[in-house]
């Protein structure tokens, strides 16, 4: 899994805890249980310009008329909120872009847009408001504001032993001492392990924290060492997936059916397994739907069920 599809997986599964970790002030705007997720919100560049797809929009209903029109009705309070996603270790290729996303969103959707960049590698205040300024000639035409977290400027140390599960798997993104990280690390893990989550968060949160820690060999070593010895040995657990889970669930469906029931068959019972761990229950319209699919569709179909945002994702028109 690359930076953007991990993060845009994982924050829109934390949106809320991601606003009340970085940005509590804003998130106390919004109604999250109305967060409305909009797909492949493309910026298109006509007629044969660069076409980009915008990381993660969502369309919230706000506890107060942020709009510009005035209305008595709660349900007509909505905003936009947009989270780009940068793995560089500068802002110079993503600041430019942000007041175009900005204008196509204003445009397309006529709400309010609340523009936020969350950097992976780099630090800046750590959190903050930055600006993107044209000039023409002496004369400055346009300033542009977004809020931004840079994860590289914040204590490791801190937000691992805080109380946001999202801000323990995202300590691996920040700054410690080289000489801290074994066992910043190994609490950490376990943390996750004893997490009020299901196992799908669990998953991602403990995935996002040991793809990123900054282990080189000797600490790896001692690593191995701390996570080999009790408390810690427990964590291991945690590495088999969701999909791992998906298909050993699956293949025990057909061991109970009867070594006879086909590829085929065998592969349904692995994709709603895989359905099942991710997403839980699996409406009756998919089941009819994966019915129907061959071999070679389900296994398609099974591929893409790891980095899938919804179960509804899976099953539209390509």
């Amino acid at each position: 899994m690359d930076h953007d599809q991990r993060f845009k997986v994982l924050i829109r599964e934390f949106f809320p805890q991601f606003m009340e970790l970085f940005l509590p002030k804003w998130a106390e705007e919004f109604d999250f249980a109305s967060t409305e997720w909009l797909d492949k919100e493309v910026l298109p560049d006509p007629p044969e310009g660069e076409r980009h797809i915008l990381d993660l929009v969502a369309k919230i209903r706000t506890v107060v008329n942020l709009t510009s029109r005035t209305s008595d009705t709660a349900d007509e309070w909505l905003a936009m909120v947009h989270v780009e996603i940068e793995a560089e270790d500068r802002t110079t290729r993503l600041k430019p872009r942000l007041p175009r996303y900005y204008h196509h969103l204003r445009d397309k959707h006529r709400l309010p847009v609340l523009p936020i960049a969350l950097y992976l590698s780099v630090g800046m205040e750590g959190i903050g408001e930055d600006t993107v300024v044209e000039y023409f000639g002496t004369m400055e035409v346009m300033r542009f504001r977004y809020l931004y977290v840079g994860l590289k400027s914040l204590d490791a140390l801190e937000y691992a032993r805080g109380e946001s599960w999202l801000g323990v798997a995202l300590s691996a993104l920040m700054k410690a001492e080289r000489d801290q990280w074994p066992l910043l690390a190994a609490d950490a893990l376990l943390r996750l392990a004893d997490a009020p989550v299901n196992e799908h968060q669990r998953f991602l949160l403990s995935d996002c924290l040991q793809a990123y820690l900054p282990l080189d060999e000797a600490n790896r070593e001692l690593y191995k060492e701390i996570t080999q010895a009790e408390p810690y040995s427990r964590i291991h657990a945690m590495n088999k997936t969701p999909y791992d889970n998906g298909i050993e669930q699956g293949i025990e469906r057909g061991i109970e059916r009867g070594i006879d029931i086909g590829r085929e068959q065998t592969m349904r019972d692995v994709t709603i397994a895989l359905l099942e761990s991710k997403f839980r229950a699996v409406p009756k319209l998919y089941l009819d739907h994966i019915g129907a699919l061959g071999y070679d569709d389900l296994m398609a179909l099974v591929v893409r069920i790891p980095n899938a945002a919804s179960m509804e994702s899976l099953f539209l028109p390509s």
